[in-house]
């Protein structure tokens, strides 16, 4: 029916050229990833890239498809290049853990192994990055803890033979000392003991381990072998003697006293006690032959040596070092081995004080160091169990494990070391160096990353430079230069040794390419300081020549739009250029504004007034604000310099002269005379002081520079006419003296269209002239009139708004206390309230309280358009609604004050005076 198409749209009719189908050849790899390069989405492909690497490819195969894959889909390349990552890594661990497999089997081949050395090796090794949860390292970690483990225990076997040495040589002190009875029936005993102490002693020398103990372990079984076997065989004769004895009468005693006092008793003999008893009662014996005395020399060489030992001792204890406290405490008891003899009672009781202080801090360091360790061991363990989203990162794990490891070598310095504490810091600490291995990781194949774009940056620098070697824009190619350094910054972080590679390279590239632009900026430099110089020989010029000012500007915007320089530099240059000129155009400035700021008689009349009135503005004075407003208008209008006039000629009846500058508004004569004198007065010449003429006399003009004429001087116009009285000098005021009506003043037109210009006396007809108010006002002056007057009208503002505030609380306190003598005048009240509002006010205040107040208070909120309280809003629109249907009711806005009369003859209470005040605010302004 709508033929618009000669055939429609969906006809089975073929086309006339179809188009042919596109035909995609397989790619070259599709048969090894299984088809992944010839997938039709992204999720499709990564699918099979991910079951093809489910089937272990060679690493060739890998990197193979990683290269042709990475530029067509790097999501489904980013599993590749984890695995080719992972393998990398792999073989450097590999190359890690065989080196480090080498140095743990060198320590376990070595016949002396130092403890030292293998826990070093476990901590460098988690260092390197070796992986020590992996065979060989694994297995090697716990032959060397076990060889460790080995080694550790038998210097613990060895201090317990110490002690069990100790303990047998004292139990064979106490049997000397009880009966030879109880020393005999438990020699056997002793003997055991003795023979097994000495199997144990000889199985840790025997041990394959003991040459790996330390160097401090072998001297003291040894000397506890020595103490033992020699009170051993002196303890096995004295029991054989005393036995002896004890059978024979004639055979010796044993050398122990206690077994010899028991033997003579036994035999019937005295006791060596009671011998010598009776040896020195006998007074035929000689005397006692007295011990040889010892020379003072050797006596204060003894108190010397150990005084040096003690205070040694004293100092390391006091200063809190356990290990050089223990070292003097050795000290001083090998002086008192050689020398303990010669000393004083004194002397040796200080001694004994030193070394029993030393022994309690040895003891509390140690205890204080294991509480240090386990404090370390905790902290070390809580690294992998940080609350969630707490966790450390690889830089902040690896500096906390080396501070961990640092307080540890400090406990160790400060006493003995305890390895069981150590087993598990080393296991905590290796355990969270895996993170750091991971970020260590991480960070290698960023920084090779990091090092490839850097090496393609300066190629592309340098191809950049070839290219553009012959440009001649300097602007684009100082923005190139400062581009490739972005790009240089923000390159990403690489290691110190391949920065310091790199940037020799960046260094030689970057200068190449920047070899033209820096060629042009010197050449420009030298234009600019010849430009400069210009400048200064134009600003030291007596006359400023602007157009050649201008010229030389135009100049170097030119150049410096031409060839960029540094920021910094081109501005010191343009204010090296800018400095003459500008110091030319303020010297030309200041001569203006020193010619324009030189103060006129008249200006200097204006300032004094504005000063008076600035002065009454601040007394708060109404009367003498304005009678300062007017004293400076009368200045204004050139009345002040009459005055002045007057004044400076009546110099012998200076009261006469004040009354008559005062009267000068009233008297026109007077005001002409003081109009010529102030015009003289301001020429400056000598007839300032001469007295005023004696009759009334027209203006002269002011005999000055003119240099803005006021006034009409335009041909045609008299400017001898009188002049109409016109405005002041206020801004705002109209110029003529025309009235409202525009059209009032210009009278009928003739019969010409355009009138008889000749009637009219003018271009503007019987308009009056313009004012001749004398010579204009200097800027200061005119400035400080001006403020002055403003501040004049916001300072009787305020005290209108003072006074009106002053009657409002007058009357709310006359409502309060019923008394109408207390209700303001009319004039207080404002304009706004007649005395018949007035008095009924003060009726209504004068009866006794009657009648509700809340329809009037209703009334005065609208007729004010106050906002009335939330709990009186329904009863403000139900009589809204009622004065709507009051069609000639008179409105609110013109029965408020009888509505103030009805609340005033109501009750007064707090709400109620709050809203009265609130719209007589607003009605008492209007």
């Amino acid at each position: 029916m709508f033929p618009f198409f000669s055939r429609s749209k969906m006809s089975d009719a073929p086309e006339v050229n179809p188009a042919p189908a596109k035909t995609h050849e397989p790619h070259p790899l599709d048969a090894l990833t299984g088809g992944a390069f010839s997938a039709a989405t992204s999720g499709e492909r990564a699918s099979r890239i991910r079951d093809w690497l489910a089937t272990q490819p060679a690493p060739e195969q890998l990197q193979e498809v990683f290269k042709e894959l990475s530029g067509r889909d790097k999501g489904a390349a980013r599993a590749v290049r984890e695995r080719l990552d992972e393998i990398r890594r792999a073989k450097g661990q590999e190359a890690i853990a065989a080196e480090w497999a080498d140095k743990a089997q060198a320590l376990l081949a070595a016949p002396k192994l130092n403890i030292a050395d293998a826990l070093a090796w476990q901590r460098d090794a988690a260092k390197a990055g070796a992986p020590l949860s992996r065979e060989p390292l694994s297995l090697l970690k716990v032959q060397l803890a076990d060889r460790v483990k080995v080694i550790e225990d038998l210097q613990h076997r060895v201090q317990v033979q110490r002690e069990a040495a100790v303990l047998l040589a004292q139990r064979i002190e106490v049997l000397s000392t009880k009966p030879w009875r109880d020393a005999h029936a438990a020699l056997e005993l002793l003997r055991a003991d003795v023979a097994r102490w000495q199997e144990q002693a000889q199985e840790l020398t025997g041990d394959a381990s003991w040459a790996s103990v330390e160097a401090r372990f072998p001297p003291l079984l040894d000397a506890s072998r020595t103490q033992l076997l020699v009170v051993w065989e002196a303890f096995q004769p004295a029991v054989a003697q005393a036995a002896a004895a004890a059978e024979d009468v004639s055979a010796p005693l044993p050398p122990v006293p206690v077994w010899a006092d028991e033997l003579r008793t036994a035999r019937g003999l005295p006791t060596e006690a009671a011998a010598a008893a009776a040896a020195s009662a006998a007074a035929s014996k000689p005397a006692r032959v007295a011990k040889p005395k010892v020379a003072p020399e050797v006596i204060e060489k003894a108190h010397q040596l150990v005084r040096d030992a003690l205070a040694t001792l004293e100092k390391e204890t006091a200063e809190g070092h356990g290990k050089a406290s223990a070292g003097a405490a050795a000290a001083l008891r090998a002086v008192l081995k050689v020398h303990g003899k010669h000393i004083d009672n004194a002397l040796e009781q200080q001694v004994h004080t030193a070394l029993v202080a030393a022994g309690e801090l040895e003891g509390w360091q140690r205890w204080s160091a294991d509480q240090v360790r386990e404090d370390l061991v905790a902290k070390a363990e809580a690294l992998l169990n940080r609350p969630e989203g707490q966790a450390l990162g690889g830089r902040k794990m690896q500096e906390t494990l080396r501070n961990l490891r640092d307080q540890w070598k400090q406990a160790d310095q400060g006493g003995a070391p305890n390895h069981a504490l150590w087993k598990k810091f080393d296991e905590a600490c290796n355990a969270a160096h895996k993170v750091v291995e991971a970020w260590l990781d991480k960070i290698r194949t960023e920084a090779a990353e990091h090092k490839a774009q850097r090496l393609a940056l300066i190629e592309e620098v340098k191809a950049w430079a070839q290219e553009h070697a012959a440009s001649g824009d300097w602007k684009a190619i100082n923005r190139s230069l400062y581009q490739f350094g972005d790009r240089w910054r923000e390159g990403g972080h690489v290691g110190e040794k391949i920065f310091a590679e790199l940037q020799p390279l960046w260094k030689q590239a970057i200068a190449l390419a920047a070899a033209p632009l820096e060629a042009a900026q010197k050449e420009s430099l030298a234009r600019r300081h010849a430009m400069i110089d210009e400048a200064t020989a134009l600003g030291a010029a007596p006359a400023l020549r602007i157009d050649a000012v201008k010229a030389l500007q135009q100049r170097w915007q030119a150049e410096a739009q031409t060839v960029p320089l540094d920021r910094k530099h081109e501005q010191k240059l343009w204010d090296a250029f800018r400095k003459p000129i500008d110091e030319a155009f303020n010297r030309k400035s200041a001569d203006r504004d020193r010619a324009v700021t030189e103060l006129s008689a008249r200006d200097r009349v204006v300032l004094d007034a504005s000063k008076a009135l600035e002065a009454a503005n601040a007394t708060g004075d109404a009367q003498q604000i304005r009678a300062a407003m007017q004293a400076l208008e009368a200045a204004l209008r050139g009345q002040a310099q009459a005055a002045e006039a007057v004044a400076t000629a009546n110099k012998d009846a200076q009261s006469h002269a004040e009354a008559q500058a005062n009267a000068a508004p009233a008297a026109p004569a007077v005001t002409e005379i003081a109009a010529e004198a102030s015009a003289e007065a301001a020429e400056g010449g000598d007839t300032a002081a001469a007295a005023p003429a004696p009759t009334p006399a027209a203006p002269k003009p002011v005999a000055r520079p003119v240099v803005a004429v006021r006034g009409d001087d335009r041909p045609g116009m008299k400017k001898d006419a009188p002049v109409a009285p016109g405005r002041g000098a206020r801004p705002g005021d109209r110029r003529d003296g025309r009235p409202g009506d525009r059209d009032g003043a210009r009278g009928p037109r003739s019969d010409g269209r355009m009138g008889d210009r000749a009637d009219r006396g003018g271009r503007f007809g019987d308009r009056p002239a313009f004012e001749d108010r004398g010579p204009r006002l200097g800027d200061t002056a005119f400035r400080a009139q001006r403020e002055a007057m403003e501040h004049a009208q916001l300072a009787l503002k305020k005290l209108a708004a003072q006074a009106h505030g002053e009657a409002l609380t007058q009357l709310l306190t006359a409502w309060e206390k019923r008394d109408a003598a207390l209700v303001p005048g009319t004039q207080d009240l404002g304009s706004g309230v007649t005395a018949s509002v007035r008095s009924a006010w003060t009726q209504a205040l004068s009866a006794a309280p009657k009648g509700d107040a809340a329809e009037a208070l209703l009334r005065l909120e609208m007729a004010a358009e106050a906002p009335t309280p939330a709990e009186h809003i329904a009863a403000r629109r139900m009589l809204q609604l009622q004065l709507l249907t009051r069609r000639n009711d008179p409105a609110p806005t013109q029965t408020w004050g009888q509505d103030v009369a009805r609340v005033l003859a109501s009750n007064s209470d707090a709400a109620n005076a709050r809203r009265l005040q609130n719209v007589l605010k607003t009605l008492l302004r209007k």
